[in-house]
Protein backbone atom coordinates (compact mmCIF):
# COMPACT_ATOMS: atom_id res chain seq x y z
CA UNK A 1 0.00 0.00 0.00
CA UNK A 2 1.39 3.42 -0.88
CA UNK A 3 1.93 5.65 2.13
CA UNK A 4 1.42 9.38 1.57
CA UNK A 5 1.53 11.99 4.36
CA UNK A 6 1.66 9.20 6.94
CA UNK A 7 -1.55 7.58 5.69
CA UNK A 8 -2.00 4.31 3.83
CA UNK A 9 -4.13 5.02 0.78
CA UNK A 10 -6.12 2.31 -1.03
CA UNK A 11 -4.03 0.93 -3.87
CA UNK A 12 -6.79 -0.31 -6.18
CA UNK A 13 -8.34 3.14 -6.62
CA UNK A 14 -7.27 5.94 -8.94
CA UNK A 15 -4.94 8.41 -7.24
CA UNK A 16 -7.42 11.29 -7.47
CA UNK A 17 -9.85 9.27 -5.30
CA UNK A 18 -7.26 7.57 -3.09
CA UNK A 19 -5.85 10.92 -1.92
CA UNK A 20 -9.25 11.80 -0.45
CA UNK A 21 -8.67 9.18 2.26
CA UNK A 22 -6.24 11.65 3.83
CA UNK A 23 -8.03 13.85 6.37
CA UNK A 24 -8.12 17.40 5.01
CA UNK A 25 -7.89 16.56 1.29
CA UNK A 26 -11.07 16.71 -0.76
CA UNK A 27 -11.79 16.54 -4.49
CA UNK A 28 -10.42 19.99 -5.40
CA UNK A 29 -7.27 19.70 -3.27
CA UNK A 30 -6.58 16.21 -4.63
CA UNK A 31 -6.72 17.48 -8.22
CA UNK A 32 -4.57 20.52 -7.35
CA UNK A 33 -1.95 18.31 -5.66
CA UNK A 34 -1.74 15.93 -8.61
CA UNK A 35 -1.46 18.84 -11.05
CA UNK A 36 1.35 20.42 -9.01
CA UNK A 37 3.16 17.07 -8.72
CA UNK A 38 2.72 16.35 -12.43
CA UNK A 39 0.99 13.01 -11.88
CA UNK A 40 -1.80 11.65 -14.10
CA UNK A 41 -4.99 11.59 -11.95
CA UNK A 42 -6.23 8.42 -13.65
CA UNK A 43 -3.24 6.33 -12.53
CA UNK A 44 -4.04 3.61 -10.01
CA UNK A 45 -2.35 4.13 -6.64
CA UNK A 46 -0.52 0.78 -6.87
CA UNK A 47 1.05 1.84 -10.20
CA UNK A 48 2.68 4.97 -8.76
CA UNK A 49 6.46 5.03 -8.85
CA UNK A 50 8.47 5.91 -5.74
CA UNK A 51 9.39 9.21 -7.36
CA UNK A 52 5.71 10.12 -7.95
CA UNK A 53 4.81 9.18 -4.37
CA UNK A 54 7.62 11.39 -3.05
CA UNK A 55 6.53 14.28 -5.31
CA UNK A 56 2.94 14.03 -4.06
CA UNK A 57 4.16 13.85 -0.45
CA UNK A 58 6.38 16.90 -0.85
CA UNK A 59 3.54 18.94 -2.41
CA UNK A 60 1.25 18.00 0.50
CA UNK A 61 3.93 18.74 3.13
CA UNK A 62 4.77 22.19 1.80
CA UNK A 63 1.28 23.46 1.01
CA UNK A 64 -1.45 21.70 3.00
CA UNK A 65 -2.35 21.08 6.63
CA UNK A 66 -3.55 17.49 6.91
CA UNK A 67 -4.30 14.72 9.43
CA UNK A 68 -3.16 15.34 13.01
CA UNK A 69 -2.10 18.95 12.55
CA UNK A 70 -5.47 19.82 10.99
CA UNK A 71 -7.43 18.05 13.74
CA UNK A 72 -5.33 19.85 16.36
CA UNK A 73 -5.93 23.22 14.67
CA UNK A 74 -9.71 22.69 14.52
CA UNK A 75 -9.75 21.62 18.19
CA UNK A 76 -7.78 24.74 19.17
CA UNK A 77 -10.22 26.94 17.23
CA UNK A 78 -13.18 25.38 19.06
CA UNK A 79 -11.37 25.71 22.40
CA UNK A 80 -10.71 29.41 21.68
CA UNK A 81 -14.43 29.95 21.08
CA UNK A 82 -15.19 28.23 24.38
CA UNK A 83 -12.60 30.26 26.27
CA UNK A 84 -13.88 33.63 25.07
CA UNK A 85 -17.42 32.53 25.99
CA UNK A 86 -18.83 33.30 22.54
CA UNK A 87 -22.27 32.13 21.47
CA UNK A 88 -20.73 29.51 19.16
CA UNK A 89 -18.44 28.33 21.94
CA UNK A 90 -21.44 27.94 24.24
CA UNK A 91 -23.23 25.86 21.60
CA UNK A 92 -20.13 23.66 21.26
CA UNK A 93 -20.02 23.26 25.04
CA UNK A 94 -23.67 22.16 25.17
CA UNK A 95 -23.32 19.83 22.17
CA UNK A 96 -25.87 21.70 20.07
CA UNK A 97 -25.70 22.91 16.43
CA UNK A 98 -23.56 26.03 16.10
CA UNK A 99 -24.75 27.44 12.79
CA UNK A 100 -28.34 28.43 13.46
CA UNK A 101 -30.12 25.18 12.65
CA UNK A 102 -33.42 24.45 14.37
CA UNK A 103 -33.37 22.00 17.29
CA UNK A 104 -37.06 21.44 18.04
CA UNK A 105 -37.08 18.62 15.55
CA UNK A 106 -33.93 17.21 13.91
CA UNK A 107 -30.41 18.05 15.22
CA UNK A 108 -30.03 14.43 16.33
CA UNK A 109 -26.50 14.23 14.94
CA UNK A 110 -25.29 16.90 17.38
CA UNK A 111 -27.62 16.14 20.30
CA UNK A 112 -27.12 12.36 20.29
CA UNK A 113 -29.76 9.72 20.91
CA UNK A 114 -33.14 10.73 22.30
CA UNK A 115 -33.28 11.03 26.07
CA UNK A 116 -36.75 10.13 27.27
CA UNK A 117 -38.07 12.54 29.87
CA UNK A 118 -40.87 11.57 32.23
CA UNK A 119 -43.76 13.62 30.88
CA UNK A 120 -47.16 14.63 32.18
CA UNK A 121 -49.04 11.83 30.52
CA UNK A 122 -52.27 11.07 32.32
CA UNK A 123 -52.15 14.18 34.54
CA UNK A 124 -55.38 16.12 34.30
CA UNK A 125 -55.38 19.88 34.64
CA UNK A 126 -57.59 21.23 37.33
Amino acid sequence: MPRIAGVDIPERKKVRYALRYIHGIGPKFADNILEAAGVNPDTKAMDLTDQEVSQISSVIDEGYIVEGALKRQVQQNVQRLRDIRSYRGDRHRRGLPTRGQRTKCNARTRKGRKKTVAGKKGVKGG
